[in-house]
């Protein structure tokens, strides 16, 4: 599936730095602050910013892996952009990314200093609208049944949620409010 050149080499114009999050899933549409220690990471960052790049953010499977290998780190992330980076006293960074659109890892390519991948984004699946009108409402009243029940969630958010009018922006927002 990767777009190779008749020299044999991959289309850089879809590499990605990539960045393992250990336990956050970042969703296209949102604005998350991160702190980033490891240091393959920070080199991820600093090659990002350098060259005004995209960097592709990748929930890894196991929390407590310091340095995890490519089959650690879930096959689908989001392709998200650096918005401001802040290099602490204790030489971790603070990160401000926005989610851009969710991709799925081709390949990773050989480099040693940081992860870097191929990645192809993720095209919105065309549904039907009717039923997708219905499964929306039902989940908006089953995300305030659940915030009910979790108190951890304040109303603004509910309020928030039924303002929501794209299907997939619903999800990905509900989503990112479960503790699961």
């Amino acid at each position: 599936m990767s777009d190779v050149n008749p020299t044999g080499e991959v289309s850089r114009d879809r590499v990605y730095p990539v960045l393992p999050l250990r336990d956050i899933v970042v969703f296209p549409g949102m604005i998350v602050p991160l702190f980033v220690g490891r240091e393959k990471s920070v080199k991820a960052l600093e090659e990002v910013m350098r060259d005004d790049k995209h960097i592709l953010v990748v929930t890894q499977k196991n929390a407590q892996d310091d340095d995890p290998a490519p089959d650690q780190i879930y096959g689908t992330g989001t392709i998200a952009t650096v918005l401001q980076l802040l290099k602490l006293p204790d030489g971790t960074v603070k990160v401000l990314v926005e989610g851009l659109s969710r991709a799925t890892i081709d390949q990773y390519l050989q480099t040693e200093e940081y992860f870097e991948a191929e990645a192809s984004p993720l095209p919105e699946p065309e549904e039907d609208a009717t039923e997708l009108e219905a499964l929306a409402r039902s989940a908006q009243s089953e995300f305030e049944n659940y915030v009910k029940l979790n108190k951890k969630i304040s109303a603004e958010v509910v309020a928030a949620v039924g303002q929501i009018e794209s299907p997939s922006k619903l999800a990905d927002t509900i989503a990112s409010h479960l503790v699961i």
